[in-house]
């Protein structure tokens, strides 16, 4: 089955708009897991508009499945990983100043920067992914990296999808393949909810991770967190 990381950065959003500690991050990735979810992921930026950097040390302790933490490899962020040593490190070419993720990297544009990156985080033992459009250029020369995953970025099928256009997810389904060819696993994420996770799940024939931050938190003020979270694994189920 594929694997579910519960992006929690919302949570941490919601709680930066009033201050103090209502809703609790860490509270929140205790419960997120007690209800089945297999993996916690955050997404600190350098301005900490939602997860901050203290949060990533604090949640160490109650991260009982896998922890992913997703960002841009600036110097501080790097830091940040090889001090808490996730299960894994999810590498995204986010500008600073941009409001949610929206690219993948250029695999052959930064090859050598990728490169050195992930060999430092290898070094500690830390499982690497990236953050790549479904584009099967960038995903052939991302196994030059030395990148043990990629995640492909969803954002267009999840766009298409959501207009009665079904066959955007053929590229993901070349995009795994090809991935999976050149012994990489596969991870996906942005925008990914409720109405298209099992559709895009049964198409794609390598699917390990999926990572669903706003999707789910948003359904949950509807549903209720841990009815979603388990709606989410029951999709993603193989039969």
């Amino acid at each position: 089955m594929t694997k579910l990381s519960v992006n929690i950065n919302k949570i941490a959003t919601l709680r930066n708009s009033r201050g103090g500690n209502t809703p609790n991050v860490v509270k929140a990735s205790v419960d997120i897991q007690r209800f089945g979810a297999e993996g916690i992921t955050i997404h600190p930026r350098p301005d900490e508009r939602h997860i901050r950097y203290q949060d990533a040390y604090d949640l160490v302790p109650t991260i009982k499945t896998e922890y992913n933490i997703e960002g841009n490899p600036i110097k501080k962020f790097v830091d940040l990983v090889l001090d808490v040593k996730p299960t894994q490190v999810t590498l995204v070419p986010d500008s600073v100043d941009v409001l949610t993720s929206n690219a993948g990297w250029d695999t052959i544009k930064n090859e050598s920067f990728l490169t050195e990156v992930i060999s430092e985080f290898k070094r500690n033992d830390i499982r690497t992914s990236i953050f790549i459009d479904a584009d099967l250029k960038m995903i052939e020369n991302a196994i030059k990296t030395g990148t043990d995953r990629i995640e492909l970025y969803t954002e267009k099928f999840a766009s298409e999808y959501e207009k009665g256009n079904k066959d955007a997810v053929k590229p993901y389904v070349e995009a795994s393949k090809l991935a999976n060819s050149l012994g990489m696993r596969v991870n996906a994420g942005h925008d990914l909810n409720l109405d298209n996770i099992r559709f895009f799940a049964e198409q794609l024939p390598y699917l390990d991770e999926v990572s669903i931050g706003h999707a789910l938190i948003s359904e949950s003020l509807y549903l209720g967190l841990e009815n979603v979270v388990n709606m989410y694994l029951h999709r993603l189920k193989k039969d």
